[in-house]
């Protein structure tokens, strides 16, 4: 891997010569400018249509990329768990889980520019398909967004907006990051733009080793006794992207694109050995794909119409590299694939000089292909959507007011209406919002048809899906208090979020009786692993929700290039099954993120320092011990330098984990963790680019 980085950056570096000559309107990259951070950017998440995040009638949380730098962040988990206190991650093998606001994975909707992002493991997410090199910032949505976004947008929408530089004719960008425990970010990137035509390539390969905080575990059955394992806290993996984008923008009413993505992922466990406990025959291995088509057509500044066509497909499955009774090395056995296809279109009209009014269809249609159990299986989704925005003035100030409707016909599930209300009035630099939203989410293919058998570690696993389910459906409030001007912003919200007929996968005993009927539907199951058998899994309509909230944001560009942010959110999250309350499993009561930077320039040379901290209280898990709280402060720096008019040099060094915090609690089957950190780590990074 070093041959590779260091073969890359003399290939950027002998390429010099072809970018010799440019124009001399070209400005400098934007990294060397002393500049304040901009409290009031365009989103698009919130209403649909672009607006000043001040103007948008719906609070959104906005991470830009110049954050993202300079706190050195190279991976979507570290984005959002550093610099938003509402959400939460927790690594393994099989993906990544991801809460938002107290709700897991399957009530958060994930976009890539407004198209969602389809495939998981076990409803967890595989973050690792997200290029972060081309993001140009996210945006995050919090509460019920089905008005706009349909289903799966109970907990709230993260919408991923990449970007495509116009500013110069052709660049060359080489972006690595390294750190302990072979952790590993390299970004290879070429951009071409001339006369309305695009080319976007971007190469990514991020890799990271798998590491234990503790190589003790409980023996089964003892509190006491301990014994050494190889099982690692974190699973390390190797994960590459192909990207490749084209745009067209004949004139400046037309504008088209095209892309697709390629990703591929695998594990790296230990292997499994006689002597100690831990390892594993296989190693996970995903593999997805995905490509789109869109074009906008803008009549004029404020009447578009739009339309988007995606296709993705996700697979992932076992690579045994230890030869086994039934597979050889190098065998691969496919777990589960998984296809979508979306069309959208879209008309944003102005119909009025204080008004915008949007119109939208799509249509959507999932596929499943599980091995186990031989699930092949489809559904449709067709959806129509209108929202009106309004601005009057009102005494001193302006309101402004939004309403919307969503009626989605379910293959299964039949029709859903979930309408959308805000209040909005802004005095000044004074806003303040009222929300109303209703939700809905249709059960998975998966929750409706799974027939899943697996054996973990001698154990079987058996999960039935219920094709009686109900959807799931929510109903969100928020009021919203903000000031914001150039040199500082700062929000007050409070929510309710109620949702109602939850699925879960309830575990249930099993008896004489049941064991008859398991050993007839999996007649693969042998005597010893169902004589080992405790209890199976179904998923059910058992429980609702109920999640409260309040969250609080400053930000400030106290003086000339230094700016402070603070956040924090307090949840709290229950369910009930019908009998009595608990807390909600993964939850956490208080989170806060903490950012400090300074950049100054100094004529070709800018230097930038960056001190960020999480802190959080522990992190509840009803049937298990809770995770204690923990604070987490990390520093980076940047130094940018103006090699010449053409070329551009970044080195970059920090340390994540300043303090050492590291869980290291002994394993055992009652434990669960919160704190994935290996402790303190130097993190060095490079970043060259070449432009004409």
């Amino acid at each position: 891997m070093k041959k590779t980085i260091i073969a890359t950056i003399a290939a950027l570096l002998s390429g010099s010569a072809a970018f010799a000559q440019i124009h001399q309107t070209e400005h400098r990259d934007s990294s060397l400018v002393s500049r304040m951070y901009n409290l009031n950017p365009v989103v698009v998440t919130g209403s649909g249509h672009h607006q000043r995040l001040k103007s948008t009638a719906t609070p959104v949380h906005v991470i830009s990329s110049q954050e993202i730098r300079e706190q050195g962040i190279t991976t979507f988990d570290d984005a959002l768990t550093r610099m938003m206190p509402q959400t939460s991650m927790a690594p393994n093998s099989m993906g990544t889980f991801l809460r938002l606001n107290g709700l897991g994975n399957k009530y958060i909707l994930i976009l890539i520019n407004g198209q969602k992002l389809s495939g998981d493991i076990s409803n967890n997410v595989d973050l690792n398909r997200i290029n972060m090199s081309r993001v140009k910032r996210i945006e995050v949505l919090d509460g019920a967004a089905s008005s706009l976004y349909g289903s799966d947008a109970i907990a709230g929408v993260i919408n991923i907006i990449t970007d495509q530089p116009t500013s110069s004719l052709c660049s060359v960008t080489n972006d690595t990051k390294v750190s302990g425990h072979g952790v590993l970010t390299e970004s290879v990137s070429l951009d071409i733009y001339k006369n309305g035509f695009g080319s976007y390539t971007t190469f990514t390969h991020d890799r990271a080793d798998s590491y234990q905080n503790n190589n003790l575990e409980y023996v089964k059955g003892s509190d006491t006794e301990t014994q050494e394992t190889i099982a690692p806290f974190f699973t390390g993996y190797r994960s590459s992207i192909i990207s490749q984008k084209f745009t067209y923008a004949p004139n400046r009413h037309l504008a088209m694109n095209a892309g697709l993505d390629y990703s591929y992922k695998i594990t790296d466990r230990p292997n499994t050995r006689e002597d100690i406990t831990g390892g594993t025959d296989y190693e996970m291995r995903y593999k997805g794909f995905r490509w789109n088509i869109g074009g906008i057509y803008k009549f004029n500044t404020r009447n578009s119409l739009q339309a988007d066509f995606t296709v993705e497909r996700f697979r992932y499955g076992k690579e045994y590299d230890v030869e086994t009774k039934d597979y050889t090395i190098g065998d691969y056995v496919q777990s589960k694939k998984q296809r979508s296809m979306e069309g959208e279109v879209k008309a944003i009209l102005g119909l009025s000089s204080n008004s915008t009014t949007i119109f939208g269809a799509d249509w959507r249609k999932d596929y499943l292909t599980a091995t186990s159990g031989d699930i092949h299986q489809h559904v449709y989704t067709l959806a129509a959507y209108a929202q009106h925005e309004s601005k009057v003035r009102l005494g001193r100030g302006f309101a402004t007011a939004t309403i919307g409707a969503r009626l989605t016909h379910h293959q299964t599930f039949s029709n859903h209406f979930t309408p959308k209300a805000t209040l909005m009035y802004s005095i000044g630099p004074m806003n303040f919002r009222a929300t109303y939203s209703a939700g809905f989410r249709a059960p998975g293919l998966d929750e409706l048809y799974y027939h899943y058998f697996s054996v973990n570690r001698g154990k079987a696993q058996i999960i039935f899906g219920n094709q009686q389910l109900s959807p799931e459906k929510s109903h969100y409030v928020s009021l919203n208090a903000e000031y914001r001007s150039q040199l500082i912003a700062v929000s007050l919200t409070g929510y309710l979020n109620r949702i109602n007929d939850m699925v879960v996968r309830q575990n249930i005993d099993v008896d004489d009786a049941a064991l008859q009927m398991l050993q007839k539907e999996f007649p693969e199951m042998t005597a010893d692993q169902a004589a080992k058998l405790e209890r199976y899994s179904l998923y059910q309509n058992s429980d609702k929700g109920d999640v409260k909230g309040l969250q609080a944001n400053v930000s400030a560009n106290l003086f000339q290039g230094f700016n402070l942010s603070a956040n924090y959110a307090y949840t709290y999250a229950r369910t009930n099954n019908g009998t009595e309350w608990s807390v909600l499993e993964r939850s956490i009561r208080h989170a806060a993120t903490i950012a400090a930077n300074y950049h100054h320039s100094w004529g070709k040379y800018g230097l930038n320092v960056n001190l960020s901290g999480r802190l959080q209280s522990k992190t509840y898990y009803p049937d298990y011990e809770d995770a204690p709280g923990y604070g987490v402060w990390n520093i980076h720096t940047t130094h940018s330098f103006d090699v010449a008019k053409w070329a551009f040099l970044e080195p970059s060094i920090g340390i994540d984990n300043i303090f050492d915090k590291v869980d290291r609690r002994i394993d055992s089957s009652l434990r669960k963790y919160a704190l994935y950190s290996p402790g303190r780590m130097l993190v060095v990074g490079l970043k060259i680019k070449l432009k004409h």
